[in-house]
């Protein structure tokens, strides 16, 4: 039976992704910073184990805890929306420490593992800001950017070990709370010199014309933790494919 254990599963992406995966017979380790019962099935196919990415300690107990795991999905992950003037560097760098150092963090923690076996795949979840430039998103832009290389280096080092990575790049999500997963409102980021620019964009998310479902990420990182091809990238979301096909293009 395989196993999975998937970060950030208390709400959205990684909530969603944890029961498809438990529907598809797997087991599934389901962590989150605080556990919270009654988010997932009650099974003995289901576990949940506390886990803070940015805490070395909580890794190595999380990881202990798991035992062999046969796919990594990070998940877990935070946003921040805003003018890059105004967001102060204290926000940014506890960006970087979940959204990119978290997931590296976790990375190296399985590698060991997967290469003695000389299988398994680890899923990154980046987001389609990656695909196009977006306003009011550098801060986090550049914390995705970065996984996304860092991603695709990875594929190349752990194949020749048997070990695929591979990256989920979910479109807007109007239903998770991924924008307000920040400990700054959106608000204090706007400074009266951006109100003119950033009110036609916040608009616009509030009416997007295509936009990205919970169960549409669920699916991608399926594909891509049983994907035995040498695929890399897995747009989530009809904005996300339209971006990808776009860029392609």
């Amino acid at each position: 039976m395989k196993i999975v254990l998937i970060t950030g599963t208390s709400s959205g992406y990684g909530l969603e992704t944890a029961r498809h995966f438990h529907a598809q017979g797997w087991t599934v380790i389901a962590t989150m910073r605080t556990p919270h019962a009654g988010l997932l099935p009650d099974s003995d196919r289901m576990r949940i184990l506390p886990l803070d990415v940015t805490r070395p300690d909580s890794i190595d107990a999380a990881i202990r805890a798991a035992g062999p795991i046969d796919v990594l999905v990070n998940n877990a992950g935070i946003g921040v929306v805003g003018a890059f003037e105004a967001t102060p560097m204290a926000h940014i760098r506890k960006v970087f420490e979940t959204n990119t150092f978290g997931v590296m963090a976790m990375v190296q923690a399985v590698i060991p593992q997967m290469r003695a076996r000389r299988s398994g795949v680890i899923v990154n979840v980046t987001s389609s800001v990656t695909l196009a430039p977006h306003p009011l998103a550098a801060a986090y832009t550049a914390s995705k950017q970065a996984i996304e290389g860092f991603t695709g280096s990875l594929a190349h080092e752990l194949g020749a070990f048997g070990v695929q990575a591979k990256l989920v790049e979910p479109g807007y999500a109007p239903t998770t709370r991924l924008a307000i997963n920040t400990d700054i409102p959106v608000t204090d980021l706007i400074p009266e010199a951006y109100a003119s620019y950033a009110g036609p964009i916040f608009a616009t998310f509030a009416n997007p014309e295509l936009t990205t479902q919970e169960s549409d990420v669920a699916q991608a990182v399926w594909l891509a933790a049983t994907d035995k091809t040498d695929r890399l990238h897995y747009p989530a979301g009809a904005d996300a494919v339209a971006l990808s096909q776009a860029k392609v293009a």
